[in-house]
């Protein structure tokens, strides 16, 4: 088998020369403008060997990818309570919808669906201001991935509170279920500005080493969550992490991982790596296009897919 590095580099020559780079998202101001042709690709190993090839080093807007972060974080405060107030099962819907919302109680069927991630800001909000809640959330992402540079594209943050009326009518909806607690506009606050993180695919594949690494940090060896609650992390996100396009990522890569409409995609090889994929198009279900085929490629050359009998 051809190295890693060899392999990496390779897969970003033929992401670049790829016809069919998806349609970029152009219904948040500041997502439409990103050049298609952009593509970037780091894999860190567990021996925290790092590999990276084309816009590797570029921030871009992390969109739902955060939401990974905050699931972690919002369990870390107050446990498997979380569980209550938010399903763990596949929706089969869009990232928006809100039917579901009505025949199940204003409950979500996941942590990853913009309602379920909105109930998870509502309980990292707390009895906090939002500011206080944001950068809670954004020093626990720069703590993972060990880096102060990372930041919240505050032009972003305001598109969203700008144009996100489904997002606004989801909350009121479940707010009015009584499964907000805190003021609509408050948590919506929080996760309009958790959304609009920005950060490159190196440091997005550092900080998602923890779900590599069975819920240690494999830079300070800290723990991040237990063995038991990074697996379930992974497992959400192979089963939900691309909304009603998850089966066919299964599928196709075989790895958990959670993609982003900024084209971004946080993959997770159990043991073996930490990976982090961008390319600003997207295919008609939210995820990157090319990102989803770099990392099908990927996992062809390498093994790491989960259902692999060797195991990689």
């Amino acid at each position: 088998m051809a190295s890693l590095e060899m392999i990496v580099a390779d897969i970003a020559a033929e992401m670049a020369d790829a016809p069919d780079r998806g349609t970029v998202a152009d219904y948040i101001p500041g997502l439409a403008e990103i050049d298609s042709g952009r593509f970037g690709i780091a894999v860190i190993e567990a021996d925290g060997t790092c590999h990276k090839a084309g816009d590797a080093d570029e921030p871009f807007s992390i969109q739902s990818i955060s939401k990974v972060f905050s699931l972690t974080l919002a369990l870390g405060a107050i446990g498997d309570r979380l569980w209550d107030r938010v399903g763990r099962e596949p929706s089969g819907s869009a990232f928006n919808s809100i039917v579901q919302l009505e025949t199940e109680s204003g409950i979500p069927r996941n942590p990853f669906i913009n309602a379920g991630a909105i109930v998870v800001a509502d309980m990292i909000l707390g009895a906090h201001e939002p500011i206080e809640a944001i950068g809670e959330i954004l020093r626990f992402v720069r703590s993972l991935a060990d880096d102060d540079s990372i930041f919240i594209d505050e032009r972003i943050a305001r598109a969203e509170q700008e144009t996100g009326f489904r997002n606004i009518a989801l909350a009121n909806y479940m707010r009015a279920f009584g499964n907000l607690r805190q003021p609509v506009e408050r948590t919506l606050g929080v996760y309009f500005h958790q959304c609009a993180l920005a950060m490159s695919c190196h440091q997005l594949a550092r900080a998602g080493g923890y779900l590599m690494a069975g819920g240690i940090n494999p830079a300070t060896g800290h723990s991040i969550v237990s063995t038991q609650r990074a697996r379930r992390i992974n497992a959400l996100m192979m089963t939900c992490g691309h909304y009603d396009g998850s089966g066919e990522f299964a599928f196709r890569v075989g790895l958990p991982g959670k993609s982003g409409v900024g084209g971004g995609i946080l993959a997770i090889a159990p043991g073996k790596a930490s990976i982090a994929v961008w390319s600003p198009g997207l295919n008609p279900r939210g995820t990157s296009q090319l990102g989803a085929l770099a990392l099908e490629r990927l996992v062809q050359r390498t093994g790491w897919s989960v259902f692999e009998p060797s195991g990689g």
